[in-house]
């Protein structure tokens, strides 16, 4: 009995292995590329904008109904997404490289 309750993580392991070999996940590229190619938390909407260059598109805001919930305004560039909350940065988060990749989901329009 015991010897099949501690073959079970092994065969678990194993499971997963498999369906995780054909995939890029957007977590393992972005541990491997340079984090001081994103805007860094804090910067101003001018200093990423003249870092950076003009986004590909800027979407409309979400937020800002009551004074305690500021609106975030988002911008997309190619690799990244840049949020803002007012005119600084509070996250950026890489997009994905190609539909193979598995990373989060495109942003609500």
């Amino acid at each position: 009995m015991n010897s099949r309750i501690a073959a079970l993580p092994l065969f678990a392991l194993l499971a997963l292995a498999g369906t995780a070999g054909a995939e890029t996940l957007l977590i393992e590229r972005v541990q491997e590329e340079n984090r001081t190619a994103m805007p860094a938390r804090g910067q101003t909407m001018a200093q990423v904008e003249a870092r950076y260059g003009a986004p590909t598109q800027r979407l409309d805001p979400r937020g800002g109904q009551k004074r305690q919930w500021p609106a975030i305004n988002r911008w997309v560039y190619p690799q990244f997404t840049v949020y803002f909350e007012r005119s600084r940065v509070i996250d950026v988060v890489a997009n994905q490289a190609d539909a193979t990749e598995v990373g989060p989901k495109p942003p609500i329009r």
